[in-house]
């Protein structure tokens, strides 16, 4: 039987917003504390209706210790509401953490830094890499604000209104959407990204922790952009260790396909040694789980073709991979491409420059020491010698180099027509490669 909005007991509004009411309720028939998004969906746009559906969709199939638990919808169609039903988070969100440690005057612990990353990082595993086989998942919206902490202090990863899912057979997301302030430079330039740009905001989110203020901030979108764009950042405080600044600043990286994955992220030095206990405790609490007491154990035919599927799941992730990474070598060597066309087509410009002064007249050099002469000698007359070389023809030398420069703008006309014609080529390909991903 459905669950009614009369089977849960209203305790107090936790936020409220453009979407509808955030409150803490309580079930009636165990008394289980949890939280439910009240949306009212009577005045959404049909865009805005398909995402609803798909952040509840999301919520159902991610299952992971580190992503806030789905556990029901409710639809109450005679008042148009919606309310999804969820783990409460008894410690906030980071978010208002970072304000209370602004207000203390007080940074945060390395260690419990460390601890978010390595949960974040396992949780964006999950969406990236899904371990029920399904299609990649982009957050695009990670901020503090969407970062919970339960009582233990343990991450949650949620609100995924801006969650896309992607097929890798068309692996690059196109939409502009986002918290500006830990937009990639991907989503910022409106060029298709995929899931390095959650590796970067990320890293501005795990800066925003240590230095307790996002790496890029401005007074305006249009500044913030630019300064995305750039990439330059100060350092995290220096009360912070040389390692963790290092991998900040890969995951800060404007080229996309030099940020870390998450797999290289939770392999790094600094959190293996997390990333080994959250496992452990991890399966753990699967074993626990396990023992419980469950309906029947399904027959062993059922048991064999499980097996066959996930065997299944894993050789198609594996060729997944495969094709990833020879997509991302493409992407390499057509960013060399680009580098060298963009050197050459300098180098012709330059040719152009150097040639534009001497083309212009110029006062020749004698006349100028002559009007000099005059001015400060005027008593003096000027002597002219019929053996020299110099007064005989002065204008040939120059004529003489005005042909050579004249060659030399040829050859270098020829060169950038040459490369124009190497990027148009260079962009169909990019586009080809494009279209086959």
């Amino acid at each position: 039987m459905p669950s009614r909005v009369e089977d849960y007991e209203v305790l107090y509004t936790i936020g409220s917003g453009s979407y509808g009411k955030c409150q803490k309720i309580r079930r009636k028939t165990d008394g289980k504390v949890l939280v439910w998004k009240e949306l009212d969906y009577g005045t959404m746009t049909e865009a805005e209706k398909q995402m609803l559906v798909s952040e509840v969709n999301l919520l159902r199939e991610l299952k992971h210790p580190n992503i806030v638990r789905y556990y029901d919808r409710i639809i109450d169609r005679s008042n148009t509401t919606l309310y999804i039903v969820m783990e409460y988070c008894e410690g906030g969100d980071l978010s208002s953490l970072i304000t209370r440690c602004i207000k203390e005057r007080r940074y945060l612990d390395e260690e419990f830094i460390l601890r978010v990353l390595t949960q974040l990082a396992l949780a964006l595993k999950e969406c990236h890499r899904r371990s029920d086989g399904g299609h990649t998942v982009l957050h695009r919206d990670l901020k503090p604000a969407n970062i919970f902490l339960d009582a233990k202090q343990n991450v949650k990863l949620g609100d995924f209104g801006l969650a896309r899912i992607l097929n890798h057979d068309t692996s690059f997301a196109k939409t502009f959407v986002g918290t500006p302030y830990y937009m990639s430079p991907e989503q910022v330039n409106r060029m298709s990204y995929n899931e390095k740009s959650d590796i970067w905001s990320l890293g501005c989110l795990l800066y925003e922790l240590c230095a307790l203020s996002p790496p890029f901030t401005a007074y305006n979108q249009k500044e913030l952009a630019e300064k995305i764009r750039e990439g330059k950042f100060r350092r995290i405080p220096y009360r912070y260790s040389e390692e963790l600044n290092t991998l900040l600043s890969r995951m800060l990286n404007l080229k996309d396909y030099l940020r870390p994955s998450v797999e290289s992220i939770l392999q790094n030095p600094v959190i293996e040694d997390l990333v080994a206990e959250e496992l452990r405790k991890n399966s753990e609490k699967n074993r626990r789980r396990s023992a419980e007491p469950e309906s029947p154990q399904p027959t062993d035919p059922s048991v064999a073709e499980l097996r066959l599927k996930e065997q299944q799941l894993h050789e198609r992730e594996r060729a997944l991979k495969t094709r990833e990474e020879m997509l991302e070598q493409r992407e390499r060597e057509l960013c060399i491409r680009e580098r060298l066309a963009d050197e050459k087509l300098a180098r012709a410009e330059n040719l152009m420059k150097n040639y534009n002064p001497v083309k212009q007249p110029k006062t020749p050099f004698s006349n100028v020491l002559g009007s000099c002469e005059e001015n400060f000698s005027p008593g003096r007359k000027k002597v002219h010698f019929a053996g020299d070389k110099e007064n005989q023809n002065p204008e040939k030398p120059i004529k003489t180099k005005n042909q050579e420069l004249k060659k030399r703008l040829q050859a270098a006309n020829l060169r950038a027509e040459a490369l124009c014609e190497m990027e148009r080529n260079y962009h169909l390909k990019s586009r080809q490669i494009l279209g086959i991903r």
